[in-house]
Formats: structure tokens, sequence, C-alpha cells
């Protein structure tokens, strides 16, 4: 009975090992199949789109799960199953924390600049708590439960990603939620924020005050917006793209920190306040 279940064991230590490698050959296959395709700009109208390698590393990933696109591709389960897929969202927050290292070391080194920058530059963070009063009721609203926590916390970028999953778990549903808002970003916020800063100077807002909101965590959403704004008013061009550059590395060091003590104590207060009414309209409730 011992040896059953040592060869048992045996067996399938060798079985996720061999999903693990598969895993990671599949990742460097689409990681070198998109960096081949590189950044396509293109404008539209007073706008730029910006398509980046990994909005292209998305779709192929969504391709070649065979569970999204149902029983017609079944033979892309010979690319990659559904092991895989459970196995990656285990690996999601190793992956991440690479990432988080990165955002420790810009806080000593650039604690200089960060209190020159004044308290505008310092303050800019909070409106990424617009959010949670925003988004959250109406997730609520479309039927979101745990999920909306997550979702609606702050803008959902790396940031995020990381606390969510450290707390909850990538597989909970407040992990899920954040990772779905954060691939609808991957997918559609530079094309979003391309468009946005380029409309944007036409509001009559000082061109520096909208350099700095272009700056809201995410290095490829900060290039869209700015670079469309710079586009827009070429005379302050180089105001407009190192007011972004500075907003977005504060942003980079303070959003973390605007996570953990405002944002989520914020928006688990409100769910607690705001679900029961949305759970009762929902289920027609009286």
């Amino acid at each position: 009975m011992k040896k059953n279940s040592e060869k048992q064991e045996e067996k399938m230590g060798q079985s996720n090992f061999n999903s693990f490698l598969k895993l990671c050959l599949t990742v460097l296959v689409i990681v070198v199949i998109t960096e081949m395709f590189g950044t396509k700009t293109f404008r539209l109208g007073p706008g730029r789109v910006v398509l980046l390698p990994m909005l292209f590393a998305v779709v192929i990933g969504m391709l070649i799960t065979p569970d999204l696109l149902g029983s017609k591709m079944e033979s892309l389960k010979k690319i990659i199953s559904m092991d895989e897929v459970k196995m990656a969202g285990s690996y999601v927050m190793i992956a991440l924390l690479p990432l988080g290292v990165k955002y420790g070391t810009l806080v000593g080194p650039n604690i200089v600049e960060v209190v020159k920058a004044g308290p505008a530059f310092l303050l800019q963070e909070l409106g990424n708590l617009g959010t949670v009063f925003i988004a959250l009721p109406l997730a609520l609203f479309l039927g979101m439960e745990r999920e909306a926590v997550g979702a609606t916390a702050s803008i959902s970028r790396e940031p995020t990603l990381g606390v969510i999953g450290e707390k909850y778990g990538i597989s909970s549903p407040e992990g899920t939620g954040v990772l779905g808002t954060y691939l609808m970003g991957t997918v559609f916020g530079t094309i979003f924020f391309g468009l946005l800063g380029g409309y944007s100077a036409a509001t009559g807002l000082h061109p520096l005050a909208l350099a700095m909101a272009s700056g809201m965590g995410s290095g490829s959403m900060m290039a869209a917006a700015s670079g469309a704004l710079a586009e827009a008013v070429p005379e302050m061009k180089d105001g407009i793209l190192a007011y972004a550059a500075t907003s977005n590395m504060l942003t980079g060091v303070t959003g973390l920190y605007s996570v953990i003590f405002l944002g989520l104590p914020l928006v688990n207060f409100l769910y607690d306040k705001l679900y029961p009414f949305f759970s009762k309209k929902n289920r027609g409730d009286k």
C-alpha cells in the first residue's frame, strides 16, 4: 500500500513537472512572438492608439485556452490544457515579486524628488480613490459580489494586483476581480488613454495638470496619454512629458501605500454598506 502511494506521488510529481515545463515553454514562445510584433502606434483623430506586445500576448493566451473558445477548438488542448491554465494562476504572485522589489527600490533613491515635487504631485494619487465611489456601486449593480472589491480598489495595475493577491490570493473572488480589471486595462487601457490624452487638450484645463493626470501608475498608459497630449500641445511637449513621467514615478511609489491604507479599507467599508441594498435589488426583493 505504501509503495503504491509513493508511486502515485511520484507520478503526480512528474505530471506537475511536465505541466510546469510546458507552461514555461509556452510563455517563452508567446513572449518571443509578441516581442517580434513590437509596439504598433497609429493616430485616431487627435488621439493616438498604442498597441503593446502585452496586448498581443493576452490575445494569443486567449486563443490557446480551449475552454474560452468552445468545443470547436479542442485541438488546442495539445498546446496547453486547463491543468496548465490552473497552474499559471498560482505562479502569478511569484512573477510579481521582482516587480514588487522594483517598486520598493524606487522609494529610497527618489525620496528627494518626491519631497521636491510638492503637494500637488503627492496628493494626485488620491484621484485613484474615485474608482471606489464610482465603480463599486456600478459593479454591485451589475451583479458582482466580492469580485467588486478587487476590481474597484484602485486602477488595478501591478501594485494593486500584488496587494490583492497577497491579501486574498489571486484565485480568490477578489483576485479574480483585480486580475479581470488588469487584463481589461491591458487590452483597452492604452487605446482609451491615448484617445483621452489627445481629446483632453480641448477641455481648457492646463496641459501640465493633464500631464500629471497621465501618470496613473502604468508606463504604457502614461506614454500613450502624455504622447497624445504632447502632440496636441507641441509648444509644451518637454514639460508635459517631464510632468507625466514624474507623476507616474510617484504613483509607483505612493500607489502601493494608497491601496493598502486607503483604497482597500474604503472599498471594504462601502461594500459592507452597499452590498445588502444591491443584493436585494438584484434578487428583486422589496
